[in-house]
């Protein structure tokens, strides 16, 4: 069952000491700023629950995991101050992500573009199948994944991202991701995915949270200046954004 809302569904389900958060939108589960704005208060809602240990993010249907950014906000920038905002809500989410106390398991089920490359790369641990392609297609429009890289990097290195974000036109498929540490795991199906995410954060809601939340921290040590990076980033991007190259691009996307 998928969404038919405009600005998309946020669900988290509660069991056995395991929040799950489940996001959609009809296009290709794609964020508009309400939902990313409501993403983010969930994860810090989530991070002082004493009842979690353990955090599984999921989108709806069987096709693609996330498509980045809401299409129509982006084209409908028109000054720096709305660019920032709308660049800012990754940026936001991500930051909620390295902050939350609890650790983050990524379930992808299939391809994921722009931001959504972000989400992903802020989990602390992904499990995937092999439908989930990656693709960051930013300088192609005139901008760039300025947001979302330190996340990218810390998960696939310097080189995995300058390839990425230079073949700007080609997917990397999932065993790419995996070989480059963006994945964990990954499966022959959404059954098999499914299977083990399960079985993966069962395993962890087992585990001492005082144990897990000194994990995480140590896992995230010295991305504390990210809260300050990630909104000059969003700048940037809001700056691009208003360029001719850009708005010539994004018109024939129209």
């Amino acid at each position: 069952m998928t969404t038919t809302r405009p600005n998309g569904s946020l669900y988290t389900q509660f069991e056995n000491n395991i929040a799950t958060i489940e996001f959609g939108h009809p296009a290709s589960n794609s964020f508009p700023s309400e939902l990313l704005d409501r993403l983010a208060k969930e994860f810090d809602k989530l991070s002082v629950n004493d009842a979690v240990s353990v955090i599984v993010l999921k989108s709806e249907g069987e096709r693609a995991f996330c498509a980045g950014a809401s299409f129509d906000e982006l084209v409908a920038i028109d000054n720096l101050e709305d660019g920032k905002a709308f660049f800012s809500g990754f940026a936001n989410v991500i930051n909620a992500m390295r902050r939350c106390s609890k650790l983050i398991i990524g379930r992808v089920q299939g391809k994921i573009v722009g931001g959504g490359v972000g989400l992903a790369a802020a989990c602390d641990y992904v499990l995937a199948t092999e439908a989930a392609s990656i693709k960051l297609s930013e300088l192609t429009i005139g901008i760039g994944p300025f947001v979302i890289a330190p996340a990218v990097e810390r998960k696939v290195g310097v080189s995995g991202l300058a390839e990425l974000t230079l073949d700007a036109t080609s997917w990397k498929n999932a065993y790419w991701a995996k070989e480059k540490g963006l994945y964990a795991r990954v499966f022959e199906n959404i059954t098999e995915l499914d299977k083990e995410v399960e079985i993966l954060a069962e395993k962890l809601a087992s585990y001492n949270p005082e144990a897990l939340h000194e994990m995480k921290k140590a896992l995230w040590l010295g991305t504390e200046h990210w809260e300050k990076l990630l909104i000059e980033r969003a700048e940037t991007s809001g700056k691009l954004v208003l360029s001719e190259f850009t708005k010539n691009a994004l018109e024939k996307f129209k």
